[in-house]
């Protein structure tokens, strides 16, 4: 009998227990959808083409998972980190050139100053970008592109649009990125480094891979992996605010007192 009243006690006290839990959940209401939040500054980005958007976001993420991350560890593997600094801080000199461009077109001279000096330093003493004097010398680097430049002009942003492998983006900065490679492509092709080996096409070719392959290992952004059930709206939200910020469009909003 006293086995029974303490079973049948049990049993009650956890179908309180359930009830009022059931009771307390019944009480939040879940969000499962954008609409849910729609008077948030989460949904203000323009995204006429979100089927697509969303398509290719997967897509991404399968380029991400099935074949450039592969790689990458592959490559972090293989590879010593200091060997892998190395390769990260040629490539990153050699962007200096894009930044150099856009701070000539936006006029700003004291910039496109220190960015040529960066560059010359990083070159020279730096053994082609090897390693970073400059910026022990006061030169910090300032990352510009043309989408930047567009923006600096007035030019809106323009719809949210995700790209194959690069990620988010916009009309405006997608146009950004064809003019700077354009540039890119012309500089290179003027001074054809491998001109002399004639076989330029491969080593071209292997330099374009091992630079997507460092940008990718220079990127920490991992694909759903932040946990937040609504990534895709917060990666468009926070895509579109920095570069609203960096353009001057937008200010950055003041913490609290």
């Amino acid at each position: 009998m006293l086995r029974l009243l303490a079973v049948l006690t049990l049993g009650l006290s956890l179908a309180g227990c359930a009830s009022t839990r059931e009771a307390s959940l019944a009480e939040v209401r879940p969000w499962h959808s954008i609409k849910e939040f729609r008077d948030q500054r989460m949904a203000d980005v323009a995204d006429p083409w979100e089927g697509f958007n969303r398509s290719m976001y997967r897509f991404n993420f399968n380029l991400d998972r099935y074949l450039l991350l592969p790689v990458v560890e592959g490559y972090e593997y293989l590879t010593p980190r200091f060997v892998q600094k190395r390769v990260s801080g040629i490539f990153n000199n050699l962007s200096e050139l894009r930044n150099l461009t856009n701070s000539i077109f936006q006029l700003k001279g004291t910039e496109s100053a220190t960015t040529l000096g960066r560059f010359l330093t990083n070159s020279t003493l730096g053994l082609a970008g090897m390693f970073d004097p400059a910026t022990s010398f006061g030169l910090a680097r300032r990352d510009q592109d043309f989408g930047k430049t567009l923006g600096y002009w007035g030019a809106a942003s323009g719809p949210y649009l995700v790209l194959p492998f690069f990620g988010p983006s916009s009309v405006r900065d997608t146009a950004g990125l064809a003019v700077d490679s354009g540039i890119t492509y012309g500089i290179y092709t003027v001074v054809d480094p491998f001109a002399a080996t004639g076989n330029s096409l491969a080593y071209s070719a292997g330099l374009t891979a091992l630079e997507g392959v460092d940008m990718r290992h220079q990127q920490s952004f991992r694909y759903y992996e932040s946990g937040y059930p609504f990534e895709y709206y917060m990666v468009r939200f926070l895509y579109h605010e920095k570069r609203e910020i960096e353009t001057g469009k937008a200010l950055p909003a003041e913490p609290d007192p």
